[in-house]
């Protein structure tokens, strides 16, 4: 029993430090809950498993430090965004999104979809871009979409391959091509299909990926964010992580040296694997995925 009262209170401690909720219970999950729909993915698909997954810890960092390196993505995050007065608020705007479109009814990936895609109205202005050159942009433009879209789907991919136990049912193709159906909503249909199509349109971003003051600010402050004193340890390994499994390319161009892979593999996999058991292993939100998608008759 005290054990069970302490898995309770840190659990609680955690989903109030990424969602923001006073009740430690997260807010989206009503949305995951009710409906008499299925949704894009079953509990033993692909993006369900990697996204249920703690190594998402690192993969939302690695993700953040790619979109830092495009000059459309980080003025749209500098101009539009709150990351520096609220980090976690905008934290938990990212995982409501991924929250609900992994694991909720088709009805409220819909909602989701058209809730981010009004917040993407209003995301507008112009960047100089690598060749110096002004160029107007909207968070909508197709190439932003997709820039986002597959440094947040490669770095999804790569933290649960190095620091997750579990395997990825159909491999990483089949990942990469299940979780291509989350952004059409978004109006992106052109996402990679595969691992091979994912790398290829990667590198077609190359010659748009610069470093300057404002990169150098944000980078900055990714390293060292105003988190929870309690928090920062982690953090601090986990940034390293996702440092590690970034392309030569894309470290050289940041310019902060990366820890050996080997090191904090197996450092992190190890501190993910202790929050999990200290937090206990029940999951709510899969919980009542699991629960709806039985009420519908989509699982059994």
């Amino acid at each position: 029993m005290p054990n069970n009262r302490l898995q309770t209170a840190l659990a609680k401690r955690f989903v109030r430090l990424l969602s923001g909720s006073e009740t430690g219970k997260p807010p989206w999950l009503a949305a995951v809950a009710e409906g008499d729909e299925a949704g894009l993915y079953l509990p033993n698909q692909a993006p369900w498993i990697v996204h249920a997954d703690f190594a998402t810890l690192v993969g939302g960092i690695r993700a953040l430090l790619m979109q830092a390196l495009h000059p459309g993505s980080l003025t749209g995050v500098r101009q539009h965004s709150r990351y520096q007065d609220d980090p976690l608020g905008r934290l938990a705007g990212t995982i409501r999104w991924l929250t609900v479109t992994t694991f909720g009814p088709t009805n409220a990936n819909h909602a989701e979809a058209n809730r981010v895609n009004k917040l993407h109205t209003r995301v507008q202005g112009e960047y100089q871009t690598a060749t110096g050159e002004t160029k107007n942009y909207k968070a909508a433009d197709q190439d932003l979409l997709l820039w986002v879209h597959v440094a947040f789907m490669d770095s999804f991919l790569r933290a649960h391959q190095n620091y997750s136990k579990r395997p990825v049912p159909g491999g990483a193709d089949e990942y990469i091509r299940l979780w291509a159906e989350s952004v059409k909503p978004l109006g992106l249909e052109t996402a990679p299909q595969n691992e091979q199509e994912l790398l290829q349109t990667l590198k077609t971003f190359d010659g748009q990926l610069i470093v300057n003051e404002d990169t150098r600010e944000v980078l900055k402050w990714l390293k060292n964010p105003p988190l929870p004193t309690l928090a920062k340890p982690f953090y601090r390994l986990f940034f390293f992580a996702a440092l590690a499994t970034l392309p030569q390319s894309y470290r050289d161009k940041i310019g902060e040296r990366a820890l050996p892979l080997w090191f904090v593999k197996s450092q992190t996999t190890n501190i993910l694997r202790l929050m999990r058991t200290a937090i206990g292993h029940e999951s709510p939100i899969e919980d009542a995925a699991i629960a709806r998608l039985r009420r519908v008759g989509a699982w059994e």
